[in-house]
């Protein structure tokens, strides 16, 4: 299974489009700033699943501010990362991570894309799809007992 991570669109559909053409994964997850740009491209890929989590950014919600999702037997805690105060350092994200006793930790926020595995939970930051200098989000797959995860640039149009 392969799973397609946005955050931080800040309105920037297109980017998020040419990853779901380049990349073709069974899952979307956009982990907020800004929701309505996850929903308006899933009226583009509407056989495509997408959850998503509201950010700093998006007002008058009642979407959860976190998620536990579960894919493959994996369970995946999605966040934008504010609530955590994740600017000041992930401890805080991780510890919810491991109370929750996911697999996968999930969240965005800074801008600053990431992917590592620390103490057996995979942690990833997909950065910014609008982009800075250059448009990322993340790719996690799962096949088998086996998890990989990479941070992908999309090239700007």
């Amino acid at each position: 299974m392969k799973l397609l991570v946005f955050s931080d669109s800040h309105g920037n559909i297109e980017h998020m489009r040419r990853a779901v053409e380049q990349e073709r994964p069974d899952q979307i997850l956009h982990l907020g700033d800004v929701m309505r740009d996850a929903v308006e491209l899933s009226r583009s890929y509407p056989n495509i699943p997408l959850e998503l989590v509201p950010g700093n950014c998006d007002y008058a919600t009642d979407v959860p501010a976190q998620k536990i999702l579960f894919f493959e037997g994996r369970r995946i805690l999605m966040t934008h990362g504010h609530i955590y105060h994740v600017k000041l350092g992930i401890g805080q994200a991780v510890r919810a991570a491991v109370e929750a006793k996911v697999d996968i930790l999930l969240f965005g926020h800074t801008h600053e894309a990431f992917c590592c595995q620390q103490d057996g939970l995979w942690v990833m930051n997909p950065g910014t799809i609008r982009g800075g200098l250059v448009p990322t989000c993340g790719v996690i797959r799962l096949e088998g007992d086996h998890t990989s995860c990479e941070i992908i640039e999309i090239p700007r149009g």
